[in-house]
This record gives C-alpha cells, sequence and structure tokens, in this order.
C-alpha cells in the first residue's frame, strides 16, 4: 500500500533530515569497506561489524543518527550489504560488476523500518479520524488514506518523490477468496485506434488522457 502523507513544515524538514543522515551513514558504511579493502591485507567488513558499530555512533553523534530508529538505520546498513552481494554474485558470473557507489542526498529517497512498531507506528492515533503515522525523530504524520488495509502491517517504508513524501506499507493478510466461477469467457485485444476489443465484438474507446490533459499540462 502507498498513501500520500500530509506532514507539517516542521515534519517535512525532519523528514529531510532523516533522509540526509541516512545517506550519510549509508556512505560512511560504504567509505568503510572501501579503505578496508584497500588496505594491505585486503580486510572484507560484513554487516554484522558495521551494526555493531551503530550503539557507538549513535552516542557519539546524538544530534543527528542518534535521533533515528536504531532498526531503520540497521536496514539502511543492509541495503549496503545486499548492494556488495549483488556485486560479488556479478563477478562471479562474469557480468559487468558494477561496484556499489556512493549516494548524493537526492539520490537516497527511501528509509525502511523493518517491523511496525519498531520506530514507527502505522494508524498511530486510532482514536482519531484521521490516519497518521508515527516516526522516531518525526512525530505524527497525517496521512491521506485513500483506501482501507487489509491484513496486518509488517514493515514501514518512507520515500520521497520530488516535493512530496509517502509511507509504503506491506501488510500480511490469508490467501484471498476467489470469485465465483461464472461459466463464461471472453477474448480482450488490445489496440491503437480503440483500447481493446473483445470477443463479443464490443469496443473500448481509447481513453487519451494525454489529450484530455494537455491544457493544463500546457
Amino acid at each position: 500500500y502507498t498513501f500520500l502523507m500530509r506532514p507539517t513544515v516542521g515534519q517535512t524538514q525532519a523528514l529531510a533530515e532523516m533522509v540526509r543522515d541516512h545517506c550519510s551513514l549509508y556512505n560512511g558504511a560504504l567509505q568503510e569497506r572501501r579503505d578496508a579493502y584497500r588496505h594491505a591485507f585486503r580486510t572484507s567488513i560484513k554487516y554484522g561489524q558495521q551494526s555493531a558499530q551503530l550503539k557507538e555512533i549513535r552516542a557519539f553523534d546524538p544530534d543527528r543518527q542518534g535521533r533515528w530508529s536504531f532498526s531503520s538505520q540497521q536496514a539502511t546498513l543492509r541495503r549496503l550489504d545486499k548492494a556488495f552481494a549483488a556485486f560479488f554474485r556479478r563477478v562471479k558470473s562474469g557480468e559487468g560488476p558494477g561496484y556499489p557507489r556512493f549516494r548524493g542526498v537526492n539520490w537516497f529517497d527511501t528509509v525502511d523500518f523493518p517491523k511496525d512498531g519498531d520506530g514507527c507506528r502505522w494508524d498511530s492515533t486510532s482514536h482519531d479520524p484521521v490516519t497518521r503515522v508515527r516516526l522516531q525523530g518525526v512525530g505524527h504524520v497525517k496521512v491521506n488514506q485513500h483506501r482501507s488495509v487489509v491484513g496486518k502491517v509488517k514493515t514501514v517504508s518512507v520515500k520521497r518523490e520530488g516535493k512530496r513524501w509517502y509511507v509504503i506499507l506491506t501488510a500480511e493478510q490469508s490467501e484471498p477468496e476467489p470469485f465465483p466461477a461464472t461459466g463464461s469467457a471472453v477474448g480482450i485485444d488490445m489496440g491503437v485506434a480503440n483500447f481493446l476489443a473483445d470477443s463479443n465484438g464490443e469496443f473500448v474507446p481509447n481513453p487519451r488522457h494525454g489529450q484530455k490533459a494537455a491544457a493544463r499540462l500546457e
């Protein structure tokens, strides 16, 4: 599920600072791995070693790294670890390796929370008719929930797209029940002049969204 958030001015600033600091953590961990490999002994650093340093990092920098969720920072380090795992897999298979790159703050736009309730809380003000998500260091952010969430929320992510902020949820739910069988079938052919034609001889016109929005786009 992806929902648009409606943060206040202060919350928008806090969200930007959260993304900035996670980007800094990602780049710092990448630099540490590069320096270790360039050492004479070609030391290899894994996720577990870097995750173990988080406590000291947070204590040393309480105004920045110490503000945010410990679990979300672990998720950022796991993202880097996956990038290196993919790099070594490509090297082994003879593909173009594509060594992991440093991220500019404009190219790092997502912060993950691996578990709802750990540094974040979906529908944090259930008594309030307005849906909100609580993020550590940011507060209770208003969410434009345009449809209901089915199942138990497992993970929460915050993503920036341009000037907008979105919350992305993954939910665990039981297998959905299929609709009752109708005993009928239809064939569909996608077209250009018409959006589609079916085997019953009916046509659905092209919606032509571009033409309809041309004046507004211009």
